[in-house]
């Protein structure tokens, strides 16, 4: 009899309760599906990229004021090279990173899209595959190549307005310390 008993339970089949995922991964399942946790999520990624920038920018102008304050009466201008090409590489970055987190979403309808047009054409899987793989070489490419032109131009043009800025202010900080002293 035990013996029936015990071919009948591993005959049937397990709980339904035992393959069900835990609470907590359903939980955040349902949290992560949100439009809302999301939004939170970007903000929160951009806000503190925003208050880590400015607390950088704060920190390599007290930097820069430091080193023109020390030699004050040699006019190097490399203080404000080397603080204008810091602060024009971390902008450059920062936006290669803003960019990049737009242009997933859009990257990634482009490709499904093409991906599925192909499929309606009548390809069969294994070309399907091939060509998929194709496309993602030649569309990561190209968004590499863009963010790379943005990043760069952004540098460009932080570092050169960096630099014109910090002269005039400190040709500004060496014209009033000198007619302070007349």
């Amino acid at each position: 009899m035990a013996k029936v008993e015990d071919e009948r339970q591993q005959q049937q089949p397990p709980n339904s309760s035992s393959m069900e995922p835990p609470s907590s991964y359903i939980f955040l399942l349902n949290i992560m599906s949100k439009r809302r946790t999301w939004a939170c999520l970007f903000l929160l990624v951009y806000g503190t990229l925003l208050t880590s920038s400015w607390n950088f920018l704060k920190s390599m102008l007290s930097w820069y004021n430091l080193q023109a304050q020390s030699s004050s009466s040699s006019s190097s201008g490399w203080p404000a090279i080397y603080t204008s090409v810091i602060l024009g590489t971390v902008f450059g970055i920062l936006s290669m990173v803003a960019a990049l987190v737009v242009m997933v979403p859009a990257v990634l309808v482009t490709w499904i899209t093409i991906v599925v047009l192909l499929a309606f054409f009548g390809k069969p899987r294994r070309t399907l595959v091939v060509e998929g793989r194709k496309i993602t070489r030649e569309i990561f490419g190209f968004v590499v190549k863009i963010l790379l032109k943005e990043g760069n131009l952004v540098a460009a043009v932080c570092a050169v307005l960096g630099y014109f800025v910090l002269v005039k202010r400190n040709n500004n900080y060496d014209g009033q310390g000198s007619a302070a002293v007349d």
